[in-house]
C-alpha cells in the first residue's frame, strides 16, 4: 500500500466530483489547512462545527471532507472567541485540513442526488435542473499507415472515441501525404529538398474539452512526425449534460399519503411537512437536497407528481400548491447521505488505486432541530 498525502485524496475525489461542476460562486475546495501532509484517515460528515473537529481529533483524522462549507463568505477577520473562530483554531492547532465539496457533489453523477434518489426507490433517473455541459471537439490526426494504430490506441486509451456506452470509437480514411521537407528539417521519411509522398490514414475521433489536452499529448508523443498534421473543431453537440436534482419513477404507484411515510423511513426523520391531497396518486418523483425553493417549477416542468426537497418557504409552498405540484419536506439534513456515500466511493477508488487511507463516517448528528 503507498503512503499518500491530502493533495493526492483530493485528486482522487475530484477525479468523480470535479470543483468544475460547482454552480457559479459556490466556494469549494479546501478552507482550512493544507493538502501537502501524509493523510492516514480522513473523516467525512455533512457540517463541520467543533463537535466534529473533536471527532476528527478523537478518531486521528487530519483531513475532513464536509458537503457544507465551514466558510461560506469570505471572512474579515478570525476572532477565536466566536464559535467559526473556534473551529478554525481548533483545525490549525491540530494540524486538521478541511475540504468541502459542495454542489459539485450534489451534480456529480453518484454524488448527493442520486444518493437521495436511491433511498427512495427512483428507477430511470434524469437530471432535473441541468447546470453543467461539456463542449465535444473532433480530432482529425493525418498518420503514416505504419504508425495509425499506435497513434489511434493512444488517442483511444486517454479518452477519444468515449461515445455514451462505447469507447474508443474512430473512423480512418487512406489516402496521399505530400510534403517537401527544407531548412532544418529532420524528416522520419524522406530527404531534405525532395518532395515526399506517403501513404497516409486519416483518424477522426470525438473528444469532451476536459480531455482535448490529454488526448492531444498522447497523440504528439506517439506520432513519429516531427510536425504532425492535424485539426481541432470545436462542435455544436456537447457532452455530460449534467444538474442539480434527480426525477425517477416508483415501481409502482402509491398515494401520496403512503409515500409521505416512506420518504420518512427512507431518509430516518420523525416528521415531514408536504403540500398536496394524501389520496394524490404518485407515480413519478422528482427529488433535490437541500433548499429547493427555486426548483419547484423545474420540477413541474419534468412531469414529476411529487417534488422532495428542504427548507420550504410558506409562500413557495403556496405557489407549488397553486401550479398543482405536491411537495414533501423532510428537511435540510437528509444530506447526510453523502457522508456513507462518500465513504464507499472513496474507500473503493484507493483500494484501485493501492493508497493506504481510511475513510470515517462522522457519527456527530448534525441537524439542528429537535422535534415533539
Amino acid at each position: 500500500m503507498k503512503t499518500v498525502n491530502g493533495r493526492e485524496v483530493i485528486e482522487l475525489f475530484e477525479e468523480w466530483s470535479p470543483k468544475r461542476y460547482a454552480l457559479e460562486g459556490d466556494p469549494v475546495g479546501l478552507h482550512i489547512g493544507q493538502l501537502n501532509r501524509t493523510v492516514e484517515k480522513v473523516l467525512v460528515t455533512l457540517d463541520v462545527n467543533e463537535a466534529v473537529i473533536d471527532e476528527a481529533i478523537e478518531v486521528g483524522a487530519n483531513l475532513i471532507i464536509a458537503h457544507h462549507p465551514p466558510i461560506f463568505r469570505p471572512l474579515k477577520n478570525i476572532a477565536t472567541d466566536t464559535p467559526q473562530g473556534k473551529v478554525i483554531e481548533k483545525c490549525i492547532k491540530n494540524d486538521i485540513s478541511v475540504y468541502s465539496a459542495h454542489t459539485n457533489l450534489d451534480v456529480a453523477p453518484g454524488g448527493v442526488n442520486d444518493l437521495l434518489a436511491a433511498r427512495l426507490g427512483l428507477k430511470e433517473t434524469k437530471v432535473m435542473s441541468p447546470t453543467y455541459s461539456e463542449a465535444l471537439y473532433k480530432f482529425v490526426v493525418f498518420s503514416p499507415a505504419s504508425h495509425a494504430e499506435e497513434i489511434r490506441k493512444a488517442m483511444a486509451i486517454s479518452g477519444a472515441g468515449a461515445l455514451g456506452e462505447y469507447e474508443g470509437c474512430s473512423f480512418t480514411t487512406s489516402g496521399t501525404g505530400r510534403f517537401t521537407p527544407v531548412g532544418d528539417a529532420n524528416p522520419y521519411f524522406g530527404e531534405v529538398g525532395l518532395e515526399e509522398e506517403v501513404d497516409e490514414v486519416k483518424i477522426e475521433a470525438i473528444v469532451p474539452e476536459k480531455l482535448r489536452d490529454k488526448v492531444l499529448r498522447s497523440m504528439l508523443e506517439a506520432h513519429p512526425y516531427e510536425e504532425p498534421a492535424y485539426d481541432i473543431f470545436q462542435l455544436d453537440q456537447q457532452t455530460n449534460n449534467l444538474g442539480l436534482g434527480r426525477v425517477g419513477e416508483l415501481n409502482e404507484q402509491v398515494r401520496l399519503g403512503q409515500f409521505v411515510d416512506r420518504v420518512k423511513q427512507a431518509f430516518n426523520v420523525p416528521v415531514v411537512r408536504f403540500v398536496g391531497n394524501p389520496s394524490k396518486v404518485i407515480k413519478k418523483v422528482a427529488v433535490l437536497g437541500g433548499d429547493g425553493n427555486k426548483y419547484i417549477h423545474d420540477a413541474k416542468r419534468s412531469g414529476a407528481d411529487v417534488f422532495v426537497t428542504g427548507d420550504l418557504y410558506y409562500h413557495v409552498a403556496h405557489d407549488a400548491e397553486a401550479i398543482g405540484l405536491s411537495v414533501i419536506d423532510p428537511g435540510h439534513n437528509i444530506e447526510k447521505v453523502m457522508i456513507k456515500g462518500v465513504v464507499e466511493h472513496m474507500t473503493e477508488a484507493c483500494l484501485e488505486k493501492n493508497f493506504e487511507v481510511t475513510f470515517i463516517e462522522s457519527e456527530v448528528k448534525t441537524e439542528p432541530f429537535q422535534f415533539r
